[in-house]
């Protein structure tokens, strides 16, 4: 399968292990809850995506890469305790909890989330000592004499022996208390989830032209040589970071994130013609609706992956664009709840101190409520971001409100009449400012919404010139479809141009299924 839907079984079996019956007691007992291992190649995102699913699911997450314990810290460091069995003294071994069972411990109580996933990586890698102590771990959840916690999941991963030399194959004993699922890279899965964290489109671009370079793996001359998933994330992640500081990608650059010299080669090669192509098509002009004739030209006899590149282009720019806009709207709404609380606190005597404190105490409750679900791995980054944005509009409203400071301009325009819009008293007018801050806040996103629906219909006006209804056209709304800020931008603010374009390709795709249908029957 691939890691899609390997995702989908682990959330399915996360949720039955912990439906709870009538009486609150788990319905499938820590014995039957069979322990799920994910086996598969390196980097392909083994790792990610119990992230996603904690995440997701809002449960806590403790990781453990298997490899570095030895059997003195994944069941604990023995001593001598004193006991008395009938009516005599006895010194007896004991254990002090394992580190791994101590983790769990520590992430409940400084997150307060209860139930959550054990997710044990590199499980077939550990140590000769501490191999016989797994299978009691795998069917009763124990290591030394301390238990995992109920109300959390272990999922475990590992690598088959090809990829590993330190690989132990289980048994069949053991393999009998495994939920197994053999996991296969797949480009266009991993694409999906490499266009939601906004991979490079560079590397995304060139990844479409050369499938076959998505994972690889060969025995060289020189020894193993190997492309990962999480290399290409990882490149990605530091290309953007070059372009900021204006520095030289080059092959040695590449090379530190693709094992093949040929990958590089052929990638750094495409970079560089790349970033001319963002050069000369002049992508900022085209979304404002001014792309210059050349431009236009340049495109309509292009070969198809420069077409491509230049669509890649045009992408990364648009949903990002669409990515800030929703992120706007999600920490507007969260905003707006917070200080709908605060109104409700407000009176007509109230003073801006007063308001100030209240603004503190809920920024204060915020930032623990970030640190405790950061703290238990559930806090996508997000999540992460839409918390920060809220904390630091919290910090100046109530700066404002202490100076104040009653929001310029709009102090002036009296505000809509709301939910916490209220007439003629001391009160409103100390809570002037949080209003008008907010206000001025979703101004200021409708304003970036307006700018981006315009980029929206330049985009499909160049497109439809340049490339009229072809494969570059059927790429653009497939993309637009498939990303969650693209599709979650249309599907709030609307696009004609893109609901236009869709039906017509649905369209010409029935029309070219049923042509196929009528092919096959040899008529």
């Amino acid at each position: 399968m691939n890691i899609r839907q390997a995702k989908e079984y682990i959330k399915n079996s996360v949720n039955i292990y912990l439906k709870k019956d009538e009486f609150g007691e788990y319905c499938i007992p820590v014995v039957r809850q069979r322990p799920i291992f994910l086996l598969g190649a390196p980097g392909i995102g083994k790792t990610a995506v119990m992230e996603q699913v904690a995440q997701e699911m809002g449960i806590a997450l403790v990781s453990y890469s298997m490899t570095h314990h030895t059997r003195q810290s994944a069941l604990g460091l023995p001593f001598i305790a004193h006991r008395t069995y009938d009516g005599r003294e006895l010194d007896i071994s004991e254990y002090t909890m394992s580190e791994i069972i101590a983790a769990i411990y520590e992430t409940m109580e400084k997150s307060g989330i209860r139930e959550g996933i054990l997710f044990l990586d590199e499980i077939n890698c550990v140590s000769e000592t501490l191999a016989p102590a797994m299978l009691q771990f795998l069917q009763y959840k124990i290591f030394g004499r301390h238990q995992v916690p109920e109300g959390w999941v272990i999922v475990t991963a590992g690598n088959p022996p090809e990829y590993n030399k330190s690989v132990r194959e289980f048994d069949v004993v053991t393999m009998d208390r495994l939920k197994v699922m053999e996991v296969e890279a797949d480009y266009r899965t991993w694409k999906e989830y490499a266009l939601e964290r906004h991979l490079h489109s560079a590397v995304l671009n060139f990844l479409d032209l050369k499938k076959e370079y998505f994972y690889h793996m060969e025995i060289t001359a020189r020894g193993r040589s190997y492309v990962t998933a999480r290399g290409w994330e990882d490149l990605s992640e530091i290309l953007y970071h070059y372009e900021e500081e204006c520095l030289q990608v080059d092959e040695a650059l590449v090379g530190q994130y693709v094992r093949n010299e040929r990958i590089v080669r052929e990638f750094t090669a495409y970079y560089d013609l790349y970033q001319k192509y963002k050069k000369d098509y002049r992508i900022q002009e085209i979304l404002e609706g001014r792309p210059t004739v050349q431009s236009i030209a340049r495109a309509k006899e292009a070969a198809f992956d420069e077409r491509l590149s230049l669509v890649g282009m045009l992408l990364d720019r648009m949903l990002a664009d669409m990515q800030e806009v929703m992120e706007q709207a999600a920490y507007l709404t969260d905003t707006r709840a917070v200080l709908l609380s605060v109104r409700n606190m407000v009176s007509g005597d109230t003073q801006p101190e007063q308001i100030a404190v209240y603004l503190e105490q809920i920024e204060e409750k915020k930032r623990s409520q970030m640190f405790a679900m950061d703290r238990a791995g559930a806090l996508s980054k997000e999540e992460r971001r839409k918390h920060k944005r809220v904390l630091r509009f919290l910090e100046r409203v109530r700066k404002a409100v202490v100076m104040g400071d009653a929001g310029g301009e709009l102090s002036s325009r009296g505000g809509s009449e709301d939910a916490w819009s209220r007439e003629n008293c001391y009160g409103d007018k100390a809570f002037a400012p949080v209003k008008n801050f907010y206000e001025a806040e979703i101004s200021a996103m409708k304003r970036k919404t307006e700018a981006v629906q315009e980029e929206l219909r330049h985009l499909f006006a160049f497109a439809q010139e340049a490339f009229g209804e072809g494969n570059e056209m059927l790429i653009l709304v497939t993309e637009l479809t498939v990303s969650s800020a693209g599709a979650g931008f249309i599907a709030a603010f609307g696009s004609p141009e893109y609901q236009r374009f869709s039906q017509d390709l649905m369209l010409s795709e029935r029309q070219s299924r049923i042509q196929g249908q009528i092919a096959d029957l040899n008529l």
